[in-house]
């Protein structure tokens, strides 16, 4: 599946930090991880810190799927707000996903420091804002759920947006978010791993893959094979090829990155936002001055149809900032557009869809990929283990 179009701004911003080579002789590996985005480094990370013995194969050059596509915002919030999750999925699931949302932000940090990450990680706050009064008592009761479980909020009316130059009628301002380069993390998790015992093959992928007695045997593109006990799929949305289950809604999203300030605008400075429109759009800023807004979302047909609506949703997002920043100028300098999938509560998936298969997911579905894959790490040993942990009973296959 084609799952970004364009060149993203992070690419460009990164050129290619390190190439790996493709698998040129079939080989044998306790674990198997398909994928070389954040979620497969991450995988790979905790399993290689454990001493397990890993490779891990990239269909094309590492990080150069979704991840490059990535607005690399992170919140502990979810793509279903708190109180409909809570409705969904019961008290505990759900407030236990958002307060491993708000652990996961921190993991993060301590893993770029640990590997000396160059990924310009930031903690933000999180304005959640409505433009239209319709809006504030959906939003009141989101505001009133998380102040219940005990969440660090607080509430902003219109006046106190528009001194921040936000022009909106009210927001939910969170003290628990950041930004980062996850491009360049997920490059530097990639590399660190290397240098601890991963191999690590792009340009490489799986064709089939055959249960026997003795494991799997896992044939390449190229007709080598790669035998293994465990195979770990950290395949974000082209795991719609595998799995038999239609877990996801395929969905298409654009972004766009404008021209360098010369200095941040201050509303930007401290703070990210999102808002309660649906499709919702997103706005952050980057180490380097520049300002990203992210949204348009519409129903993934095809990528060609997907990248023809690039040019119209240039001029609705630059619209919509100037909208909500009207003081702000905004001369978009790049964009791209990417597909992603929402699942039916906004939650991901992990473990084993087949318990008799030794075949493990890890796909952090939604606006929250990188925190989800995060906490997919507490997840995996006991996912091969076979043993219980309360995230493959919150995020199973068939619930």
């Amino acid at each position: 599946m084609d799952v970004r179009s364009n060149e993203p701004y992070w690419l460009i911003k990164n050129a290619l930090p390190k190439s790996y080579p493709s698998l040129k002789a079939s080989l044998s590996k306790d674990i198997l991880i398909i994928g070389g985005g954040i979620t497969g480094a991450l995988m790979a990370y905790k399993l290689i810190t454990e001493g397990k013995h890993v490779v891990l194969v990239e269909r094309r050059d590492v990080c150069n799927g979704s991840t490059a596509a990535s607005t690399s915002m992170l919140q502990y919030e979810i793509d279903t707000p708190l109180h409909q999750l809570i409705e969904q999925r019961g008290l505990t699931c759900a407030v236990t996903s958002y307060r491993q949302g708000e652990k996961a932000i921190k993991t993060i940090h301590d893993i770029s420091k640990a590997i000396k990450s160059d990924c310009h990680f930031s903690y933000k706050k999180s304005v959640y804002f409505c433009s239209s009064k319709k809006d504030i008592d959906f939003l009141k009761k989101e505001y009133k759920a998380r102040k219940v479980q005990g969440f660090s909020v607080t509430w902003l009316d219109a006046k106190a947006l528009g001194a921040m130059g936000l022009n909106a009628v009210a927001a939910i301002v969170s003290k628990c978010g950041a930004v980062m380069d996850v491009y360049k993390f997920a490059n530097d998790l990639l590399k660190h791993c290397s240098e601890k015992g991963l191999q690590v093959y792009d340009r490489t992928s799986v064709e089939t893959i055959q249960h026997g007695k003795q494991g799997m045997v896992c044939t390449l593109n190229n007709g080598h094979t790669i035998n293994s006990q465990h195979v770990i799929h950290c395949t974000g949305y082209e795991s719609v090829e595998t799995l038999k289950d239609n877990i996801i809604d395929l969905k298409s999203t654009y972004a766009l990155a404008s021209e360098a300030f010369e200095t941040i605008p201050q509303a930007f400075k401290d703070h990210i936002f999102w808002n309660t429109d649906e499709p919702y759009l997103y706005f952050r800023a980057t180490s380097d001055n520049r300002l990203i807004v992210g949204g348009g979302d519409e129903a993934f047909k095809y990528a060609k149809k997907r990248d023809a609506l690039l040019s119209k949703k240039e001029t609705e997002l630059s619209q919509a900032f100037s909208k909500c920043f009207p003081n702000i100028p905004f001369v978009a300098d790049y964009s791209w557009a990417g597909t992603f999938g929402e699942t039916k509560d906004g939650l991901p998936y992990m473990g084993q869809p087949h318990p008799e298969k030794n075949e493990h997911y890890i796909l952090g579905f939604g606006g929250n990929g990188i925190t989800f894959s995060v906490m997919g790490m507490d997840a995996i040993v006991p996912s091969l283990e076979g043993a219980a942990h309360a995230y493959l009973d919150y995020y199973r296959f068939g619930r």
